[in-house]
């Protein structure tokens, strides 16, 4: 098995740039001239046998990647897996899924509509997972997925990419705490996910996380342009288990708070 994750992440990085121009900014702050390490990416997809979790993971699968943990977000009617690699350098991958027949009948036809013109064999290459919307969407389409679930019109919009990447805060050597890069993104002025506090996650749970308000993006709808929120970038600091080993997972309360940071109200 060819276990060379790195090409993946690479054009799923250059996908991501395209998107969400705060994060070269936020390199040169947060790297002062030093390589920043990702943690982990995450990417959505809707639960459809055509283009569910499964069929994202199995590109990361292909390259050693193994399901560490399962999450359901009962609220946001979500449900996600995360995966990670035998190399401890390899960026972890969080993938979440909307569970479409806990949705309203409205929502689901509207799902329905958008999946109905995608080929089969879309999701066999790994390309799929940077390819964007493989159907073009009204503002109607994604103004009525709005109005029940911010995660649904999302995809609508942006289809199949990273949502985010995150900075491994613990391989910063110029900043001690989680804390102190918020204070240091705030201070130039990149505006803070709030939701569940800045920091959400803490010592005792072995994770914190914040991230900054997604980009705006101007999206090209079938029937107009809107400029809506598209990606952004997310900050982790991981704490040690007992055994003195960093904790590699991730914290279901946390992660409810961090899809927010696309909502259009933030």
């Amino acid at each position: 098995m060819n276990q060379d994750y790195r090409p993946l992440f690479e054009a799923l990085w250059k996908d991501f740039l395209n998107l969400t121009p705060s994060a070269m900014r936020i390199h040169q702050l947060l790297g002062g001239g030093e390589q920043v390490i990702n943690d982990h990416i995450a990417l959505r997809t809707y639960g459809d046998p055509r283009v569910d979790l499964p069929k994202l993971a199995q590109h990361f699968e292909a390259v050693g990647y193994q399901c560490c943990g399962d999450y359901h977000f009962a609220q946001k009617k979500l449900r996600a897996h995360h995966y990670e690699h035998p190399d401890p350098e390899a960026p972890k991958v969080f993938i979440s899924e909307l569970i479409l027949e806990e949705c309203s009948d409205e929502l689901q036809q509207r799902v329905a509509e958008l999946l109905e013109g995608v080929d089969a064999s879309v999701t066999e290459s790994p390309e799929f997972l940077w390819s964007g919307a493989p159907w073009q969407a009204s503002i109607e389409t994604y103004q009525s997925l709005l109005k029940e679930s911010e995660y649904a019109a999302w995809l609508a919009a942006f289809g199949f990419r990273a949502n985010h990447f995150t900075v491994d805060v613990n391989r910063l050597t110029n900043f001690a705490s989680l804390e102190e890069v918020n204070q240091t993104l705030s201070g130039a002025g990149f505006p803070l996910n709030l939701s569940g506090g800045a920091i959400k996650g803490s010592p005792e749970v072995l994770l914190e996380q914040s991230s900054i308000l997604a980009d705006p993006v101007e999206v090209h709808f079938s029937d107009g342009a809107s400029t809506i929120p598209g990606c952004f970038y997310e900050f982790a600091r991981r704490y040690p288990k007992a055994d003195g080993e960093l904790y590699t997972g991730f914290v279901a309360a946390s992660a409810d708070k961090l899809f927010e940071s696309t909502d259009t109200q933030s």
